[in-house]
């Protein structure tokens, strides 16, 4: 059995911990209404903007001017782009990211990443520190981009995502990131970014029905609309991540506070019983050695 100073030094050092994590959890959750406000706002302008640029896109597909971004040809280099957070103490949000990507090159390009044509673009420290450490050939380092997370750096990133595919240095680019549900729930979603995909039902909507009138002209659209509007795109992937983070830190907090709680109450359990053993040993003490002294008088 420990002793007494023993469990009250773990019974300090969990009450420590455990304030630790309700102020971590109380931080998290005022981050995430407002990363949960940026998203829920972004979420209707991203998906509408998505879809006009496939209806666009498909019904310029007949026309004299081609949509680069839309190019779709044999896959021979690709790009994922993985999301992670810069920290941890937020479950298994992370790991959960580096085995869904694991999982998605050994289904589709096993065969280019042994030809070490699978690059990787890590948005997040853990990102980065993950790939580096297993010697993948990554692009750039945006190992901080999520610390302060603002469109003016993503639109970089994207920039070199889209110049890389347009240059055909990579024949498809792929976003892995966290969807967010809730604060409990996080989604792995793997989005392709490039080539524009255009749904079979969008596609037919748009060759048959939508007579699309270009302003100013179907060049300044290419060039300046669209990839401003796959610029919108990825950035609404990372608040997805970056708010999916904050709800698995909050709850990943949670959960360790709750857990302290029950240490605590074992810790306390043990203490009562170890200071009620050391006052039954005194007591017996002083019995055996007030009887010893009246055998002895």
């Amino acid at each position: 059995m420990p002793s007494l100073k023993e469990v009250k030094g773990r019974i300090k050092s969990v009450t420590s911990t455990q304030q630790i994590t309700k102020a971590m959890k109380m931080v998290a959750a005022s981050k995430l209404r407002r990363a949960q406000e940026k998203i829920l706002q972004m979420r209707p302008y991203s998906e509408k903007l998505s879809a006009i640029i496939q209806n666009v896109a498909a019904a310029a597909n007949t026309e004299e001017v081609e949509n680069p971004f839309a190019e779709e040809r044999s896959v021979n280099n690709v790009l994922l782009v993985v999301v992670t957070s810069d920290r941890g103490l937020c479950g298994a949000f992370n790991s959960n990211v580096f085995k869904f990507t694991r999982a998605i090159i050994e289904e589709k390009y096993k065969h280019l990443e042994r030809s070490g044509n699978v690059r990787i673009m890590p948005i997040g420290k853990r990102s980065f520190d993950y790939f580096a450490k297993r010697k993948y050939k990554m692009v750039k380092d945006y190992a901080g981009l999520m610390h302060s997370l603002n469109f003016g750096e993503v639109r970089d990133a994207a920039q070199v995502a889209m110049d890389g595919f347009l240059s055909e240095r990579y024949d498809r680019v792929v976003l892995v990131y966290n969807e967010f549900k809730n604060v409990a729930t996080q989604i792995l979603r793997e989005e392709q970014f490039l080539p524009i995909v255009q749904d079979p039902e969008e596609q037919q909507e748009s060759s048959n029905d939508i007579d699309y009138i270009f302003e100013p002209s179907q060049e300044v659209i290419f060039e300046e609309i669209i990839p401003n509007s796959l610029k919108v795109q990825f950035y609404k992937a990372l608040l997805e991540s970056n708010a999916s983070e904050h709800g698995a830190r909050m709850t990943a907090m949670d959960q360790a506070t709750d857990n302290a709680s029950e240490l605590l109450k074992e810790l306390k359990l043990t203490y009562n019983r170890t200071r009620q053993a050391a006052i039954t040993k005194e007591i017996l003490e002083i019995v055996g050695g007030a009887e010893a002294l009246s055998k002895g008088g």
